[in-house]
């Protein structure tokens, strides 16, 4: 093997491994009910990072299904259930959230993920703020 080619080997191995860096990531997600006196700040898991995908010159000759993208996603996950404090009797007090497990590379699942990542920041608190660690 020349020397030329093992160097590319690992080149190309090592840059695999780093380019599809899809892995759980912690995460801080803020929950807040308009009839509830607190936002809930909860520490939780997410699919994140970068999948390797293909931009096809050739869109009008190839079929839809061929031309997703991957994108990070939940290979497992659970969900938890936490309590919103300050909340009146006549409100449900719970949120319930998944937690990432392992991540994969794959093809977006709506019923499950939020396919679509929206420029406009809308995880804050508008209200005094409690920390929950499940």
């Amino acid at each position: 093997m020349t020397p030329f080619f093992a160097m590319s080997l690992l080149f190309s191995l090592t840059f695999g491994q780093t380019a599809s860096l899809c892995a759980p990531s912690e995460y801080i997600i803020h929950v807040e009910k308009r009839e509830c006196a607190y936002c809930l700040a909860i520490n939780t898991t997410i699919c994140a990072g970068f999948c390797m995908t293909r931009d096809s010159n050739g869109k009008k000759l190839l079929l839809k299904s061929a031309l997703s993208q991957n994108v990070c996603t939940y290979k497992e996950m659970f969900y938890q259930t936490a309590l919103i404090p300050g909340c009146p009797h006549h409100t449900i007090p719970y949120y319930s959230y998944p937690v990432a497990v392992s991540c994969k590379c794959g093809k977006c699942n709506t019923d499950y993920s939020d396919c679509v990542h929206e420029k406009v920041r809308t995880n804050y608190c508008t209200k005094p703020q409690k920390l929950c660690n499940m």
